[in-house]
């Protein structure tokens, strides 16, 4: 199948030696963005070595434009789409939910639990409701601290021992205090949730149940994790900063920890002046108690075969290979950062390597590890009613606007049903 403008043409390789995996001919097309689409670039070179008769073509549309194409083509019968497509996880239960039959069910295509298992259960929930499997996961978020070592070491902090909030906080105001131009760390309070989703994950909550059929954000979890949120603003250690904000700070060396998904590994490393290298460390995200939940994640998409694609057996031999194999994630971990789902690539020899950036740190080692531990959160169709909710009310709060994270979310989760007409769920006792 054959898009609507003009591709970035991948071509041919071939590798001598290399014996095909499957009697595969054809072209396959993909819709995806970015870095993204660079990644599927790099590991379409090893896949069409492997199935010479297969010609891999990737489209650089951009974030949104992919969004709004997929929507479009879908309302009108989806023949518009490519062969594959990328959709991110937490809004992909939009188009399952509108548009069901715009997408192969991978199981008939050799999806099968085998392959399926090699995957966290985080990553599967929203990519497969109702026992379709609509797409196949590709990269994940695995949430991180990224730290400056020598802001940390001026202060007399060891980022190991900082095992809960608690222990960041007061580890904030060492650093604060011997690093006076510096902040601990920053949030989008302004734009964004990422903050309050990522411990909120840790604790075990979302916006949704995992059945996708009640509201939970009052849930004692994400009460947690908004008291958290503030606590740590309210002692002073937390500025307000977008992406571009927080990337000028990490260059201008004003900040002392960022959190956020894996993949703000490559972000750092590729933004950072020359003389960071070697500044910069990693350590897992702390816990709202001692010996608590230490993983969530943040981001990650998945890979979809249209319906309409008069190839695919192709297309999802492109995935199994792409994202169902360690040669293919790890190509995409090392050239262009973007962190595997695939279970077993934490085994690859690459996660394990000292990388000179981080100190010497086999920062792979820390991030992937904690993928098995990351609790699954439905997006559901909803999630950007919700959010956009919980942005104001978060806002709020910070500001004093309610008495305590309770009462907040109590006021969110009334907000997210009157949006949505799904009940909130009963309070876990």
């Amino acid at each position: 199948m054959r898009a609507a403008t003009a591709p970035l043409a991948i071509g041919l390789a071939s590798v001598a030696g290399l014996a095909q995996a499957q009697d595969l001919s054809g072209e396959v097309s993909i819709w995806s963005w970015n870095v993204a689409a660079s990644s599927l670039e790099a590991v379409a070179e090893g896949f069409m070595a492997q199935n010479p008769g297969v010609t891999v073509t990737v489209e650089d549309l951009g974030n949104d434009q992919v969004f709004d194409r997929m929507l479009a083509s879908c309302a009108a019968g989806g023949g518009d789409l490519p062969d594959i497509v990328s959709v991110e996880n937490h809004e992909s239960e939009i188009f399952w939910a509108q548009f069901p039959d715009c997408f192969a069910d991978l199981r008939g295509l050799g999806y099968d639990e085998e392959l399926a298992s090699q995957f966290p259960a985080f990553k599967r929930a929203e990519l497969e409701p109702g026992g379709v499997a609509y797409a196949m996961p590709w990269d994940s978020g695995p949430v991180a601290m990224f730290y400056r070592r020598d802001f940390y070491e001026a202060a007399g902090v060891d980022p190991e021992a900082i095992a809960t909030w608690d222990d960041f906080i007061a580890a904030g105001q060492k650093v604060q205090e011997a690093n006076p131009d510096v902040t601990m760390t920053q949030a989008d309070l302004n734009g964004d949730t990422e903050w309050f989703r990522m411990i909120a994950n840790e604790q075990g909550c979302g916006y949704f149940s995992d059945d996708a059929q009640a509201i939970t954000i009052n849930q004692p979890g994400c009460v947690a994790a908004l008291d958290t949120v503030k606590r740590i603003y309210d002692a002073g250690l937390m500025t307000a900063a977008n992406w571009d904000e927080k990337i000028q700070s990490n260059t201008a060396g004003t900040v002392a920890t960022q959190m956020y998904g894996g993949w703000y590994e490559g972000s750092i490393r590729s933004t950072a002046p020359e003389d960071q290298a070697g500044r910069w460390g990693v350590y897992r995200m702390p816990s709202v108690t001692a010996g608590g939940p230490r993983a969530a994640n943040l981001g990650g998409s998945a890979l979809a075969v249209a319906s309409s694609s008069d190839a695919k057996e192709a297309a999802f031999a492109f995935l199994r290979y792409a994202l169902g194999t360690n040669e293919g994630q790890v190509t995409m971990l090392r050239e262009y950062g973007l962190v595997p789902s695939l279970l077993t690539a934490v085994d690859d020899p690459y996660a394990a390597e000292p990388l000179e950036f981080w100190g010497g740190q086999p920062v792979w080692q820390v991030i992937l590890p904690t993928l098995p531990d990351i609790s699954p959160s439905r997006g559901t169709p909803f999630f950007g009613d919700a959010d956009s909710v919980l942005q104001t009310v978060q806002t709020s709060y910070l500001n004093g606007g309610y008495e305590s994270a309770q009462a907040a979310l109590d006021d969110a989760a009334g907000q997210v049903e009157l949006v949505t007409g799904l009940p909130v769920a009963a309070a876990q006792q």
